[in-house]
């Protein structure tokens, strides 16, 4: 069942950080090369404002020395050195809020410059690339993975270089103040570095597990409420909410292992923290008794390491970021490195819509070893109006994909106007040809606006036309908002036939040498169908026309008619030619639909 599938959650993914992944990270930052002056800025002041920052210890010490009677070059008082670190904290704020706007420029330009460029490359792939990729998966692309890249950009980046910054000041600074306490400090980090390490494995696989289960429960939710009909009309509520329970429990043992894991983490890392901060005081007391070191550099020191082993514990957090980021660099980049089928929309081609399919073999890239179409040869005049039919399976559908270049052929030529159509231009050709679907696809828009797909610099005239054409004028005009009336989501304010007729007229805005007509008129009643049918008697004149059809009687007046049986063309002819062969395929097909209808 469904429910045994996994959801890829490939946005939470971690790749490992090698010099080649951190390579394609780098590559991403050439969408920073625009802005790169703004970038530049925001550097400047993020290392200016980490230098400010680890300025502060240093002299919160030494106003506890002055307080406590020692003397100190240049401060004579703790009044001097208070103004001081006044300044010091309006100055690195000032750095501070250059460097978070300066990379919010950078960032948002930058990332909107990325999402501009998946999309674009996305949209211009061949439709082969889509047969292996859900449409969540791609829309990921855009949204949770350049998310993650948009954390890089604005946090992790930034803060990888302040506690880098911080951890080389820090450390120098604090060898020199005090040599022996430091690496008394530093004696207690294996030990904490290693047991970070133990529990933040246990912790990632749990919650790689926690989102594994997540996602099964996501596909109940998301295969319930897309199919709420079937649900309801097989009264299976309750069944679904069953299974949903069932998926959401098994969430919660996971969960509750992760944070059973996750407390002993956070429990060791408060001792290991305040345990190692009692004995840095403890020996750093003993080094002020015996006069080694006084309470000003003492609390110098103690700043310092707290600033240290931030530094520390957030490089942590930065690795496990940017190893995120690594894994979403990586999709991004393998769609941006895809071929597309891009190329100069200025060429312009005007066919005749002659057309002819030699010897033609093709298989499915998803199923190489199964042939469509095998030695499959078809010769159509310009302006004659053939029909394809056929068993299901039988490759109708495939003749049509072929038709429009959706896939590239195994063997054979297709010619249009006697040129191989692989060496015309895909957008010129593909602007000679216009298709009326069995399934009609209306975007969320107005009704102008899903006319106007088929020629969007078109004129509310020339949409008004097209819509009258296909007898779609009749309903738009009692609509109380006409060609501004929303259709919703994909369409399901209109019924079958309205949208059938919008199609048609999108068709005819486009106005095809090449018409491709699969199963029209098969799903609508018979008022619809006769509305329908009489629009695609007028689309179809003076041009060139495929149709496809299971209802034979729909295709009697066919110029020709030609059956297709296992990929390969069995028989042609107009419609009483085939009749003549009692025992033809197109024949006993003709039997079948008349029986089944008696």
């Amino acid at each position: 069942m469904a429910k045994h599938r996994r959801e890829e959650v490939k946005e939470e993914d971690k790749k490992p950080v090698t010099r080649e992944s951190l390579r394609r990270l780098l590559g991403i930052f050439r969408f920073i090369m625009p802005y790169r002056w703004v970038f530049a800025t925001g550097l400047v002041a993020l290392m200016l404002s980490s230098v400010m920052l680890m300025a502060f210890p240093f002299f919160a010490g030494k106003l506890l020395d002055v307080a406590s009677g020692k003397s100190v070059p240049y401060f004579t008082s703790i009044n001097s050195i208070a103004l001081l670190l006044m300044g010091i904290l309006v100055i690195q704020s000032i750095f501070s809020f250059t460097r978070v706007y300066t990379f919010a420029i950078v960032s948002e330009k930058s990332l909107a410059d990325i999402r501009q460029a998946v999309y674009k490359k996305i949209i211009w792939l061949p439709l082969s690339f889509f047969d292996n990729r859900r449409v969540g998966e791609l829309t990921s692309r855009i949204t949770s993975d350049v998310s993650t890249l948009h954390d890089t950009f604005t946090v992790t980046f930034a803060e990888m270089i302040r506690q880098v910054l911080t951890l080389v000041i820090g450390i120098g600074i604090i060898f020199y103040f005090a040599p022996k306490l430091t690496l008394f400090m530093l004696l207690t980090f294996p030990a904490i570095v290693l047991m970070a390490l133990f529990f933040g494995k246990a912790i990632r696989k749990f919650s790689k597990q926690v989102q594994d289960k997540l996602a099964e429960a996501n596909v109940v939710v998301e295969e319930s409420l897309q199919a709420i009909a079937v649900v309801k009309s097989f009264t299976n509520e309750a069944f679904e909410t069953k299974r949903y329970t069932t998926t959401l429990q098994s969430v919660i043992q996971v969960a509750l292992q992760a944070s059973r894991y996750r407390g002993l983490f956070i429990s060791f890392v408060v001792f290991a923290l305040f345990g190692g901060i009692v004995a840095v005081v403890w020996y750093g007391a003993t080094l002020v008794q015996a006069g080694e070191i006084s309470i000003g550099d003492l609390l110098s020191f103690v700043l310092y390491t707290t600033f240290i082993g931030g530094s520390i514990a957030g490089l942590g957090d930065i690795y496990a970021q940017i190893q995120r980021s690594v894994g979403a660099s990586e999709r991004i980049l393998e769609i941006l490195d895809q071929p597309d089928e891009r190329e100069d929309e200025t060429q312009k081609l005007k066919l005749s819509g002659k057309l002819s399919f030699n010897q033609v073999d093709f298989s499915y890239p998803t199923r190489p070893e199964y042939a469509v179409l095998t030695d499959f040869n078809l010769s159509i005049r310009a302006g004659e109006k053939i029909a394809l039919v056929g068993p299901s399976g039988s490759g109708k559908s495939t003749i049509i994909n072929l038709l429009l270049r959706f896939y590239p052929l195994n063997n054979g030529v297709i010619y249009a106007d006697d040129k191989p159509i692989h060496q015309l231009s895909l957008h010129a050709y593909r602007k000679n040809l216009g298709v009326v679907p069995q399934e009609v696809m209306l975007f969320g828009g107005t009704i102008a606006e899903n006319i106007a797909y088929g020629k969007p610099e078109a004129t509310e005239t020339e949409i008004i036309e097209a819509a009258k054409k296909a007898n779609a004028w009749e309903f738009i005009h009692r609509f109380p908002e006409g060609l501004a009336t929303k259709v919703g989501e994909r369409g399901v304010k209109l019924s079958g036939g309205q949208r059938q007729r919008l199609a048609i007229a999108r068709a005819i805005l486009k106005d095809p040498a090449i018409l491709i007509l699969d199963e029209a008129t098969s799903s609508l009643d018979a008022e619809s169908e006769v509305l329908v049918q009489e629009a695609l008697e007028k689309l179809m004149e003076n041009r060139t026309t495929l149709i496809i059809a299971h209802r034979l009687s729909t295709i009697r007046n066919a110029d020709k008619i030609a059956v297709i049986k296992d990929g390969k063309l069995a028989e042609t002819g107009t419609h009483n030619e085939l009749l003549l062969n009692e025992n033809g395929i197109y024949s006993n097909l003709l039997k079948l639909q008349v029986y089944e209808q008696a």
